[in-house]
């Protein structure tokens, strides 16, 4: 059962050792949700057999070559994030909104001289940016009478053998007077837990929160051909941005007034990670009728430089027999240098072309995130033991997306789509059960199209649901003390966006 909790301090809790990529890191960038168009959006992004989206361009660049104009379009979105958790029978909600830019496209379609609808039709060039990962969110976890404290972990660090001590986290709990010692029995200790661990105390509140925020932007440059119209082929050369920024707080109170000497403390961290990668998409559609699209695409890891900024800082308040004494301390300001390679992609795709009147559109997506890889950062640092982590953590996932759209009337159509992301987590990891084995991402969608000569409009709206766990804090790795308890965490996010468009 140690284990079990182990794993998951590793896994779910704040960064604990600094200059420490580790899986977290790597599915954080590695796991992505391309959201474009308004269109595409609204049929749950299944556009790798469709093409004529700009969006297709992340999936299957070969979808460019199904244009037969050129085009411009722009998708604005609107988020709102609702996270609940449950943590000691005591349930906290925290909500975040966000207006951004999801997609700014270009297409030139480029007629060839062919006098026939045979060889090449067309060569079509497209430019443009689709956001493919959004992380914003903030989140809160109460708990009241907790049974274990954060400075469990760093008396249980201060005491292991060898010892560990990072002046991002003992040392100030050290300096906080939060974490002491026992010369006689020369062993650390915390007034949280009573001296004697057989009668311990805690029973204090507890508060998590987290903000997240950033994203992950692609810009590409695609190019595709149109061979008699039943045969497209596409490539793109894909430039990825990364930013971003989590903050966390732990906070701890005697509400109660029941531990002697302690009154609160807090523990902050900061982590800022930015940097640049690239990839490339090669994809083809091919229609044996006019009703049917198959289609097929490859994604090259993207490989990415990052940089990484991180600070912690602490806080504390003790009552001692002649007052009461604040103290503040800061860590050092770091910053790491580091390379990610994130796992390669297939996806397989097809379409039905119902009457002129719909369309009905699938694509399944396969990727092995356990494929994920750290770099040689240039500082003697080769990863084998995290990407081995990495390799247990983390299995193979099948990603599904599903859409449709009738044309209720000249120029007016109704979508509606779905869209399963499988759970990245293998069900053993480390001779550990992981719960989050099962936390898969759902996406429920629907949106209208409106077309009138060169002008077109596209509204929609996505509704995403994932349910996880998470611990507040990391779990000592002896048996000394208790194991912090998991959190539920909810998560729901309410996306709309509007695309505007011209044809020429």
């Amino acid at each position: 059962m140690k284990r079990y909790f182990v794993l998951f301090a590793l896994i779910l809790s704040v960064p604990f050792f600094i200059q420490a990529q580790d899986f977290v890191d790597a599915l954080r960038y590695s796991q992505i949700q391309t959201q474009g168009t308004a269109r595409s959006g609204g049929m749950g992004n299944a556009f790798g057999a469709l093409g004529g989206d700009f969006t297709s361009v992340s999936i299957n660049p070969a979808g460019i070559g199904l244009y037969r104009s050129g085009e411009f379009a722009v998708t604005p979105n609107m988020n709102y994030t609702k996270v609940n958790s449950t943590y000691y029978r005591t349930d906290s909600e925290d909500t975040n909104y966000k207006l951004s830019l999801n997609n700014i496209s270009y297409v030139s379609a480029i007629p060839t001289k062919a006098t026939s609808e045979a060889g090449i039709i067309s060569v079509n060039i497209g430019l443009g940016y689709n956001r493919i990962k959004d992380f914003n969110s903030n989140a809160i976890m109460t708990g009241n009478n907790v049974k274990g404290s954060y400075l469990d972990y760093f008396a249980d660090n201060a005491n292991a053998a060898p010892q560990i001590w990072n002046d991002y986290y003992e040392e100030l709990a050290w300096k906080t007077d939060l974490l002491l010692h026992d010369d006689n029995n020369d062993e650390y200790w915390h007034d949280i837990q009573g001296r004697d661990i057989q009668h311990a105390g805690y029973g204090q509140n507890q508060r998590k929160t987290k903000s997240q925020s950033g994203s992950i932007d692609e810009y590409s440059f695609a190019i595709g051909v149109n061979f008699n119209h039943k045969l497209y082929l596409g490539t793109s050369v894909g430039i990825t941005s990364i930013y971003y920024k989590e903050s966390t707080q732990i906070f701890e109170e005697d509400a109660q007034n029941n531990i002697p000497y302690f009154n609160d403390m807090s523990f902050n961290s900061d982590l800022n990670t930015t940097g640049n990668g690239y990839n490339f998409k090669f994809g083809a559609i091919y229609k044996p009728i006019n009703e049917i699209r198959l289609g097929v695409s490859i994604h090259t890891p993207t490989f990415y430089k990052l940089h990484d900024s991180f600070e912690t800082s602490m806080h504390s308040s003790i009552t001692y027999d002649d007052g009461t004494t604040n103290y503040d301390e800061y860590s050092p300001y770091s910053n790491y240098n580091y390379r990610l390679e994130t796992p390669l992609r297939a996806t397989f795709s097809g379409a039905v072309i119902i009457a002129k009147k719909g369309l009905i559109s699938m694509d399944y997506e396969l990727v092995n995130y356990g494929n994920a890889k750290f770099r040689n950062d240039g500082n003697g640092n080769d990863f084998v033991v995290k990407n081995q982590d990495i390799a247990d953590v983390y299995k193979s996932a099948g990603n599904i997306r599903i859409g449709g759209e009738y044309n209720v009337a000249k120029g007016i159509s109704l979508r509606a789509g779905y869209e399963l992301q499988q759970s990245a987590f293998n069900t053993n990891a480390f001779g550990a059960l992981q719960a989050n084995s099962d936390a898969n991402l759902k996406v429920y969608s629907a949106g209208l199209g409106y077309r009138s000569g060169l002008f077109f409009a596209d509204v929609a709206y996505r509704y995403s649901v994932l349910d996880n766990f998470e611990l507040p804090y990391p779990t000592p790795i002896s048996n000394s003390y208790p194991a912090p308890q998991m959190a539920a965490i909810n998560t729901v996010k309410n996306n709309v966006l509007f695309t505007i468009g011209y044809k020429f």
